[in-house]
C-alpha cells in the first residue's frame, strides 16, 4: 500500500486547525527506540490538546493516506512506537493529553487520559488512599495509552491482573476521526461485542486510546516483603503454592531472580544494595498485603519457617521497614538496567504454563550451550508464568560479534516455548520485532480475522502499518 510523507507541505494543512503547542520537534526520541535496533526516517510530530484535535489529524491523514504511529512514553522493546523505512510518519505523541479528568474513590474508578505518565497515575490513587496496581520499571516515563494498547503486565499480575482486567472503558478515535465514546465506569456490560478489549493491545494499528477508565484497588492495610533463597525453579514453584495455601489473594507478587542477574548488578551498579554474596543460583522476591490486624512480617516468617521445612529454601531476607522494602524492590527493578548495561544480544519475553517452567528453564540452558558460550539471566513474574529469558556474551566480550545470529536464537527459543504450550509474546507485545513470528506460529483462522478486523477500522492502512501484522 502506498503512502505519501508527513512532510512541510502536509504539516500546512493543519496550521490553521490545530493549536501551534499542538506541533513539536522532530526530535531523534520519537524516531528510535530504547535498545537501538530501529529507526524511522524523521516526519512530523503532532501533540494533540484534545480529542477534537486527535479527530482532525486523523482524518487528515487518513485523506492523505499519511502512516500515523500513535506514541506514548516510547518505552517499548519491540519496535511498536517506531514504523522503519518508507515515507516520512506522523507521530501523534499522547504527551499533551496528560489530564486525569475524574475519580470516583467510592467506586474505585479513576478516568484517565492516555498521556498521563504511570507514575502519576500512581499519585493520584494514592490522594484518594487508593492503588492503581500495575507497576512496572519504566513507570516514570510509560504513559497509560501505551499500557493499554500493549496490553502491558507488570509485577502485580498475579494479583491484580494485567492492563486488560484493569480497563473498564475507554474513548478511542478510528482512523476516519469517528470518536468511539465507550468510558463507562460499569463492571456489567454485557451489550454486545467488547470493543474495549479489541483495541487493548492492538499496539495503535486499529484506533488511537485518548482516556480510559480503570480500576483503583484499596492499599492492603499491611505490607510486606522478602527475598528467599530457593534451591531450584521446582523450589520456586513448589514455594508459590505454598504462599498461596498460607496467605491466599494476599501475594501481591512473586518474582523469580536469577543469580546472574545480582552478578550483572554487582558488575555494572555495584551501589545497588545486594542482600546475598555470593549470588545464590535463584531466589524468589515475594510481596504480600493483608488486611488490617495482620503482621506481613510474622506471615512471611511463618512461610519461610514452612518452606525450609519442606527442603524449599535455605535463606533470606524479610523486610522490616518500608525502607528495606524500597531497597528489595530496587533490586529487582534495576535488573533490567543492569542486563542494558551488559549488553544482551537476545530478550526474550515469554509465558508458560506454570508446570512446565522449570522443565523449560532445564532444557533451555540445553538449547542455549549448543549456540553458543551465552550467559542467560532468566528472571520474572513467576506467579503468572511470564519470564524474561535473556542472553548475553561472554563476560569480557561485547554483543556485537553475536547479533547476526539473533534471527537463528530467537527461533531456536520460540520454538522451544511454543513446544511447551507458551507464547513468545508475554507482555511486551508483538511490535515489529516479532511479527514474523506471529505469522510462523499464529493459527491461521486467527490471523485471517485479524487481518479483517484491520481492515474494517482501518481500510487505508494508516494506523502503525508493519505492526503486529505484516504490512500489506
Amino acid at each position: 500500500m502506498t503512502h505519501a510523507p508527513a512532510d512541510a507541505a502536509f504539516a500546512d494543512t493543519l496550521r490553521d486547525r490545530l493549536s501551534p503547542k499542538a506541533f513539536r520537534e522532530a526530535e531523534p526520541r520519537y524516531f528510535e527506540e530504547p535498545r537501538g535496533r530501529w529507526s524511522s526516517p524523521n516526519g512530523l510530530v503532532l501533540a494533540p490538546g484534545d480529542v477534537e484535535e486527535v479527530r482532525t489529524i486523523l482524518m487528515a491523514a487518513n485523506e492523505a493516506r499519511v502512516r500515523v504511529v500513535p506514541y506514548g512514553g516510547g518505552t517499548g522493546l519491540v519496535g511498536g512506537q517506531v514504523i522503519g523505512a518508507g515515507a516520512a510518519p506522523l507521530v501523534l505523541s499522547m504527551e499533551r493529553m496528560n489530564r486525569i479528568r475524574e475519580v470516583f474513590p467510592e467506586e474505585n474508578v479513576i478516568v484517565a487520559e492516555a498521556g498521563v505518565i504511570l507514575q502519576d497515575l500512581h499519585d493520584a490513587a494514592e490522594k484518594v488512599d487508593r492503588l492503581f496496581p500495575m507497576s512496572l520499571a519504566a513507570k516514570g516515563t510509560a504513559r497509560i495509552g501505551g499500557n493499554l494498547a500493549t496490553n502491558a503486565g507488570g509485577v502485580n499480575v498475579l494479583r491484580y491482573g494485567n492492563t486488560r482486567e484493569l480497563c473498564l472503558g475507554l474513548e478511542a478515535v478510528l482512523p476516519d476521526g469517528r470518536v468511539l465514546s465507550g468510558l463507562t465506569r460499569l463492571r456489567k456490560d454485557n451489550t454486545g461485542y467488547d470493543l474495549r478489549n479489541l483495541l487493548i493491545g492492538s499496539e495503535g494499528t486499529l484506533a488511537v486510546i485518548t482516556a480510559a477508565a480503570l480500576k483503583l484497588a484499596p492499599v492492603p492495610p499491611e505490607q510486606g516483603t522478602a527475598i528467599l533463597v530457593v534451591e531450584s525453579p521446582e523450589a520456586a514453584l513448589s514455594l508459590l503454592s505454598l504462599a498461596r495455601g498460607q496467605l491466599g489473594d494476599g501475594v501481591s507478587a512473586f518474582e523469580l531472580i536469577d543469580g546472574t542477574g545480582l552478578d550483572f548488578l554487582e558488575e555494572t551498579m555495584p551501589q545497588v544494595k545486594r542482600p546475598f554474596a555470593p549470588a545464590p543460583p535463584w531466589m524468589v522476591l515475594i510481596d504480600v498485603g493483608l488486611a488490617r490486624g495482620n503482621d506481613p512480617q510474622e506471615a512471611l516468617m511463618a512461610l519461610f519457617e514452612a518452606a525450609a521445612g519442606e527442603g524449599l529454601v535455605s535463606d533470606g531476607v524479610i523486610a522490616q521497614s518500608e525502607g528495606q522494602r524500597a531497597e528489595l524492590w530496587d533490586l529487582r527493578e534495576t535488573i533490567p538496567l543492569a542486563n542494558r548495561e551488559i549488553g544482551g544480544v537476545c530478550s526474550h519475553d515469554v509465558s508458560l504454563p506454570l508446570s512446565v517452567i522449570p522443565d523449560f528453564i532445564r532444557r533451555g540452558a540445553e538449547l542455549v550451550a549448543g549456540l553458543g558460550p551465552f550467559r542467560i539471566n532468566c528472571f520474572g513474574h513467576l506467579g503468572d508464568g511470564n519470564l524474561h529469558y535473556n542472553l548475553f556474551p561472554p563476560k569480557g566480550e561485547t554483543r556485537e560479534a553475536y547479533m547476526p545470529r539473533t534471527a537463528e536464537i530467537y527461533e531456536a527459543v520460540h520454538d522451544l516455548v511454543v513446544s511447551l504450550g507458551g507464547s513468545f509474546s508475554a507482555e511486551h507485545g508483538v511490535g515489529r520485532l516479532k511479527v514474523g513470528e506471529l505469522e510462523r506460529y499464529g493459527d491461521p483462522v486467527r490471523l485471517e480475522l485479524m487481518r479483517g478486523i484491520k481492515r474494517l477500522f482501518d481500510p487505508n492502512g494508516i494506523m502503525n502499518p508493519g505492526a503486529v501484522l505484516a504490512a500489506g
